[in-house]
């Protein structure tokens, strides 16, 4: 494939509003195709491959996601590092509207999701001890403090199956388990990227309080979508100022995730 890239973005359709020039790149898989063409552009001289993990109209609802196409195609494409943008309801009453969360942990609540590369007749047991790429989640934490932009460095995030938001019973366990965040995206996301090898780093930008926590009522779609909106150019100055930042990709746990995976 003549087209290369070197850092992968998902997010909403938001982002492609600042990049210029975009190349449109059909990518094919062996699990059919990703989420939507993928968008190629240049960066302060760093080439970036987006994908709307959505889609372009935000048709796909989390459950539907092809993950596997969405990740294979940046590989595909020359893709090391990858950074999943997402909104998240907060578990935790410190946590304030518009804070960004840089995930260290997830919690898998989903089911029925295809969330392997190694289903058969290969195996690979892939650790996820630590899932997400210490390095790559360091860059975006010090570039939001130069920014001024307020952002924990550490969380765990409670990644449910969507598309419909927790109980009360179920985000009460969830805040009382010490757990950050509620999201449906970041797995399998996660997980895929680094059986492929890939650095990922997940940056949770809190939309909504759970219901139950700091005694809020029902979450809505519209209050998740209006915070994000309300947000999103802080969102944007951040992955802006970050790329030019991100190095290649080390010799660590990413890059090394099959050496001992297979039995």
């Amino acid at each position: 494939m003549s087209q290369q890239a070197e850092i992968g973005i998902f997010g909403g359709s938001g982002f492609y509003s600042f990049l210029d020039d975009v190349e449109e790149v059909e990518v094919e898989t062996p699990y059919g195709p990703p989420s939507a063409p993928v968008a190629i552009a240049e960066i302060e001289g760093r080439s970036v491959a987006f994908i709307p993990r959505h889609g372009r109209e935000h048709q796909l609802p989390p459950q539907r996601i092809n993950f596997r196409a969405n990740l294979w195609a940046l590989k595909e494409l020359g893709v090391k590092r990858v950074i999943g943008p997402c909104a998240c309801g907060a578990l935790q009453p410190e946590l304030e509207l518009g804070e960004f969360v840089v995930c260290d942990q997830y919690i898998d609540r989903t089911s029925s999701r295809a969330d392997t590369f190694y289903d058969g007749p290969e195996v690979m047991h892939v650790s996820a001890a630590e899932p997400y790429c210490e390095d790559l989640g360091r860059t975006l934490i010090e570039t939001a403090r130069e920014l001024g932009i307020p952002v924990r460095e550490t969380g765990t995030v409670v990644v449910i199956q969507g598309p419909r938001f927790s109980t009360v019973a179920e985000s009460r366990w969830f805040s009382s388990m010490g757990w950050d965040v509620v999201n449906m995206t970041q797995y399998p996301e996660c997980h895929l990227a680094r059986e492929l090898e890939l650095c990922y780093a997940g940056i949770a930008m809190v939309t909504d309080y759970d219901v139950g926590v700091l005694g809020a009522g029902a979450v809505s779609s519209w209050t998740v979508a209006r915070v994000f909106n309300e947000n999103l150019e802080r969102l944007r100055a951040l992955l802006l100022a970050a790329i030019p930042r991100i190095g290649p990709q080390p010799t660590d746990a990413c890059s090394d995730a099959l050496a001992k995976a297979r039995i």
